[in-house]
């Protein structure tokens, strides 16, 4: 079982819609597949018309799993499934802060599922907390959507750092260009010195596109209803590209 993480101290960059559609491409490939919605704004699973996360005790490593396990939904598409978010997720960090080995319990409950299913898709809140620490340590590898922006770059700059502070694997961290404008004379340049400065960066890049945007009126991923975009295209070669790197590291 993988453990795949969409996360960026910045929100806006593509993150949900990454998780949601990647998580779509998986199943596809034939990988048993769970989404796992973390962020409070419950839009991954809003994106596959599940519905909020039932309340649960969130006291100890046993009750975690179990209120997570219950909170497992069918998806409409065969070999994905969804574990919803809620507001009450706002709350995850205090939970965990109570925890022993607080900063690992994620993957602890995350093992759990390993019969169960082949790939597991993170969609993470924004920032640097007590959850995000969990997510890092939990993950396999973590796909960071980086627009070819100097914000966006920045933000890039203090997760590699914090990373190297808190001795966590570089190689764990994946970044790809997310809402790209070839035309656009800053993203090309930006793209030029990012991937320099980064050799880890994904080849595979997701175009700036209104199709993706369309996701909320129709509630489902854009692999499902525009399969022949370009921004379904570089989704699904994003997912091929992802598990050549998976089968060459398990090589």
């Amino acid at each position: 079982m993988k453990i795949i993480s969409s996360y960026s101290i910045k929100g806006g960059v593509g993150k949900t819609a990454l998780a949601v559609n990647l998580a779509y491409a998986f199943s596809e490939a034939d990988h048993r597949t769970l989404l796992l919605d973390l962020d409070p704004q419950g839009a991954a699973a809003f994106y596959f018309r599940v519905s909020s996360a039932k309340k649960f005790n969130m006291g100890d490593t046993n009750s975690l799993s179990g209120g997570l396990r219950r909170n497992i939904r069918e998806s409409d598409f065969p070999g994905l499934d969804i574990i919803p978010s809620s507001l009450a997720y706002r709350h995850f960090d205090i939970a965990l802060d109570g925890m022993e080995k607080r900063r690992k319990q994620l993957r602890r409950v995350l093992e759990e599922f390993k019969d169960d299913y082949d790939t597991i898709i993170l969609d993470c809140p924004p920032n640097i907390t007590l959850l995000s620490e969990n997510v890092f340590r939990a993950s396999d590898l973590i796909l960071v959507p980086v627009i070819p922006t100097v914000l966006s770059q920045r933000t890039l700059e203090q997760l590699d750092r914090f990373f190297s502070d808190e001795e966590l694997p570089l190689d764990r961290l994946c970044p790809f260009f997310s809402m790209v404008q070839k035309r656009n004379k800053l993203h090309r340049e930006t793209m030029a010195e990012l991937t320099a400065a980064y050799p880890q960066f994904l080849k595979t890049t997701i175009p700036l596109s209104v199709d993706v945007e369309k996701m909320g009126l129709r509630r489902m991923p854009l692999l499902a209803y525009s399969k022949a975009s370009d921004a379904a295209q570089a989704y699904r070669t994003l997912c091929s590209e992802i598990i050549s790197l998976q089968e060459n590291v398990c090589d």
